[in-house]
């Protein structure tokens, strides 16, 4: 490791110290006005070739660094203007050379231009137009790797892509889109060797009727193909086995052809490697985009009560995940006529995950103290089949028809074996979720600038669970019942959704926009629990304060209205949401506790942005927002939560409210070299869903309980960095969260409890075109907790990246991680990972061969701590063990 650091820290010194000569200078016209995005370049004169190149920026500077000596010539050309070329000569004591240059105009057949060098990044309105001959490497397997090193672009642990801080909307191909929010299955399995330029969409619209006319800061990313890539068949197959005999596996295949007419994607992917091959399913399946024109119902799901817990915290999650993953995704669009389009998406799942997790938790509140321990494995099996058919109408140019028709079947079957201080237990979960979605929308830009929207939407959704635990925990509760050896609960939640939205866009001449809604929204849930006590197979009791029959109806009639006014540089916009509510509960025996409440309210909300300059924008607002209760706020027995956990709600209506104030600084924008952007956001519920619960060490009940004022205060920073000097992009985040809140534990009084986060860190990626790359950075995180007791550790993660393109055939990565996690209660809580791949192309476009392992340390556990305001928790999870995957992959 020593040497390692060693080398990087010398490849770093030796790239900044070493001589190179800046020549800058300012391109304008002959009226003095500047000509932005002017190709520049370099070409030795003894062997005509391009040595460096850039672009002027939109004020006409630019700046080129050169660590060459003698005599070239500098190029000149904008699209309009004749190229000029000035001679200039570098010696040892040439430090920087100022040219400003004047163009002149010359009439210019678009037909007959002929580019002389192409620029890897232009500029063309709201799109940005990348080439990726100069990122792509030759260890990029998937598209997710190629965008992690396009300038701007960042992509999570998840696989969550951003532009700058904001996560875009789709991932299209040649302009069409498959996966929606989903877009994780395309970027984690699509290969990125067909793609010629990424277009980065800005100020992008869903409905292309929209564009220009809604206020949009939406960005989505659209992969323009090589043409040689276009109407065939393409694609490739790849096959990895463990060479260690551990059997691990993994095999991926895609399949795609982009015609005139129709289109396929056909995807696959088999692995146990712990590799997440779709992301949150749910993205695809229920996509949410609040807020947004013909958005209605995005937020409506059904619930489950019951779930067993394999979450793993400030970890990559692939070191934890025993997975034996299956999927199988078929894609097309269909140009049926010059107006109808049919898309279709297939999408299959199968998992098996298993989980394994040692824990020791300290429970000290309100003079009770014990501890329990728990030696935990799981077992998740998982089927997911999701069938979507989307069709396009496009009736007139300004005038379109939407039909989304959704269909969702997923079935889980999970099994933890629990040693649950020292005695033995055994845990089955069988869950089922069936969605029906139809979606309508119709879309009519009557006019240049104004535009009408009507959708209509329904979804029908049920999530029965079968819960079953072979031990009796809860003598203390039912002690009548000494006989009972295991516990049932059914449970099922039943939710329908219909509504319909009429929407109204209107732009004005001088840029102000008027929208106004009108719509209603109906749902009806019905939650269904059952607990049943039992001696083997025999039914000894069904409590009654644990049987639940809650029926919940709720009809939103609203209508919103929004008015954006611009005054140069400063916009402001107010927003009032008018609803009338029509909510009705009914409660195990409906004809004696039927409750009616029709409560009006009304949700402002004022936003200011101001654009100080282009290098300078702030964007503030204030909302005043009141909610109305959910299902699983109203029902009014207990439900079994968890092996020890029961939960009650308040079993009557209720709304909160609550008001948010944001706060956004931006300096500069995601593509300068310098970008930097600061949050605050303040929250201030008036009043706040909290419990008041009993605690034991066998069980614990809770009852939902409500408590006035609760304040959340988050402040953000992210800074970047660009160094041409050394190719490196360098980013600072830092962050700060304080919130506090109240409940009740044991017969307490109302307690306050504060919480507090820090975290901080940094990153430093390269962007050499050599043989050499590196990205490292490390990140801290600090926790606390404030109530009767006080507790808090500190966390750290650093990590160290190495490539190396040795050549266009053979190239090496080597990727290490360090963990330290704080009071822990163990001397040795820093734990260190590395994995190694490499990777050697055989036969040029068809045959690579590529050896990978992970965890060569053979890290076999780590230990992490955590805290709450009523314990303290050191938990410690299995890893996989050190593998070596022999990989070939096949281009076709």
């Amino acid at each position: 490791m020593r040497k390692i650091k060693l080398f990087v820290l010398f490849s770093l010194f030796s790239t900044i110290f070493f001589g190179q000569t800046t020549i800058k200078g300012l391109v304008s016209n002959k009226i003095n006005e500047s000509i932005p995005y002017t190709n520049i370049l370099v070409k030795s004169d003894s062997i005509n070739i391009i040595l460096t190149y850039t672009y002027s920026k939109e004020n006409g500077e630019y700046v080129l660094n050169i660590n060459k000596l003698g005599k070239f010539s500098l190029t000149f050309s904008s699209l309009g203007y004749k190229t000029q070329i000035i001679p200039i000569e570098i010696t040892k004591e040439t430090k920087i050379i100022t040219k400003n240059i004047v163009l002149k105009e010359e009439a210019v057949s678009l037909n007959e231009v002929i580019i002389q060098a192409e620029k890897l990044i232009t500029i063309k309105k709201d799109t940005v137009v990348i080439k990726v001959s100069k990122y792509i490497k030759l260890n990029d397997v998937t598209v997710e790797d190629l965008l992690k090193k396009i300038p701007g672009v960042t992509v999570n642990s998840e696989g969550t892509i951003k532009v700058g801080n904001q996560e875009i909307e789709k991932l299209m191909i040649d302009g069409d889109d498959f996966f929606e929010r989903g877009y994780k299955i395309l970027s984690k399995n699509m290969p990125p060797d067909q793609i010629e330029k990424i277009e980065l969409l800005q100020k992008y619209s869903n409905n292309k009727l929209l564009k220009d006319i809604e206020e949009s800061d939406k960005v989505a990313l659209n992969l323009v193909l090589k043409d040689d890539a276009k109407r065939q068949w393409f694609g490739n197959f790849s096959l990895g086995y463990d060479v260690t005999f551990n059997n691990r596996y993994s095999a991926k295949s895609y399949l795609m052809n982009f015609g005139k007419k129709n289109k396929y994607i056909f995807l696959t992917n088999f692995n146990n490697i712990g590799y997440d091959v779709t992301g949150d399913i749910n993205h695809l399946i229920r996509p949410f985009r609040y807020g947004e024109p013909a958005s209605i119902g995005d937020n409506q799901s059904a619930y489950t009560v019951l779930n067993l817990n394999s979450f793993t915290p400030n970890f990559k999650a692939s070191r934890t995940n025993f997975n034996n993953a299956e999927l199988a995704s078929l894609n097309a669009i269909f140009t049926l006529s010059k107006k109808v389009k049919l898309k279709t998406l297939g999408f299959f799942n199968w998992d098996e995950n298993d989980f394994f997790r040692n824990r020791t938790q300290t429970f000290t509140t309100n003079g009770t103290d014990f501890t329990n321990t728990e030696d935990y494995i799981l077992r998740k099996k998982k089927f997911i089949g999701f069938g979507k058919i989307d069709l396009i109408y496009d009736i007139a140019k300004t005038k379109t028809l939407e039909v989304t028709t959704k269909y969702n079947n997923q079935e889980d079957n999970d099994n933890s074996n629990l040693v649950f201080n020292t005695q033995q237990t055994i845990e089955r979960l069988n869950s089922r979720n069936t969605l029906f979605d139809q979606k309508i929308t119709y879309t009519n830009k009557f006019k240049t600038n104004k535009v009408f929207l009507l959708t209509g939407r329904y979804i029908d959704e049920k999530t029965p669970q079968n819960y079953t635990i072979n031990q009796f925990f809860y003598q203390d509760l039912f002690s009548s019942f000494p006989n009972v050896n295991n516990v049932q609960q059914l449970s099922e939640n039943k939710m329908q959704f219909a509504g319909f939205e009429a929407h109204l866009l209107d732009r004005k001449e001088n840029g102000n926009l008027l929208e106004i809604q009108f719509g209603n929204q109906y749902r009806k849930d019905n939650l269904l629990s059952s607990l049943v006590l039992k001696e083997d197979t025999t039914v000894l009791e069904t409590p009654t304060a644990y049987q639940n029959n809650t029926t919940y109806f709720s009809n939103d009639l609203y209508m919103n209205t929004k008015y954006r006014v611009k005054l140069k540089d400063v916009a402001i916009t107010g927003k009032l949401d008018f609803h009338q509510l029509f909510n009705q509960l009914e409660q195990n025996n409906p004809e004696a506790s039927q409750t009616k409440q029709q409560p009006f309210f009304i949700n402002p909300k004022i936003s200011f942005d101001w654009e100080i300059n282009k290098k300078n924008k702030i964007l503030a607002s204030y909302a005043y927002n009141t909610t109305n209760a959910k299902i699983l706020d109203v029902y009014n027995n207990y439900i079994l939560t968890g092996f020890r956990s029961f939960s009650r709600g308040l079993g009557t209506f209720n709304q909160l409210d609550a008001s948010t104030l944001n706060f956004n600084y931006q300096l500069g924008d995601w593509s300068d070299k310098f970008f930097a952007n600061a949050f605050i956001v303040y929250n201030k519920n008036r009043d706040f869903f909290s419990t008041n619960s009993l605690i034991t060490q066998n069980y614990s009940q809770s009852d939902k309980i409500i408590i006035k004022d609760r304040e959340m205060f988050t402040v953000f920073t992210d800074i970047n960095r660009y160094f041409k000097t050394i190719s490196s992009n360098l980013k600072f985040d830092i962050g700060f969260s304080k919130s506090n809140y109240k409940n009740i534990v044991n017969n307490s009084d109302l307690r306050e409890v504060n919480s507090t986060n820090y975290n901080y860190g940094f990153e430093l990626r390269s962007g050499f075109q050599g043989v050499f790359n590196y990205h490292f950075g490390s990140k801290w995180t600090t926790n606390k907790i404030k109530s009767t007791i006080n507790n808090s550790f500190t966390n750290n993660v650093s990590f160290l990246d190495l490539s190396f393109d040795f050549n266009s055939k053979f190239n090496v990565q080597l990727q290490t991680e360090r963990y330290f996690f704080g009071n822990t209660g163990r001397e040795n809580n820093t734990y260190y990972f590395a994995d190694l791949e490499a990777r050697y192309k055989l036969k040029k476009n068809k045959l690579t061969f590529s050896l990978s392992g992970k965890n060569l340390f053979n890290t076999e556990t780590f230990k992490t701590y955590s805290i709450s305001d009523i314990s303290t928790s050191t938990t410690e999870y299995r890893l996989l063990p050190r593998y070596l995957l022999l990989k070939m992959v096949y281009r076709f």
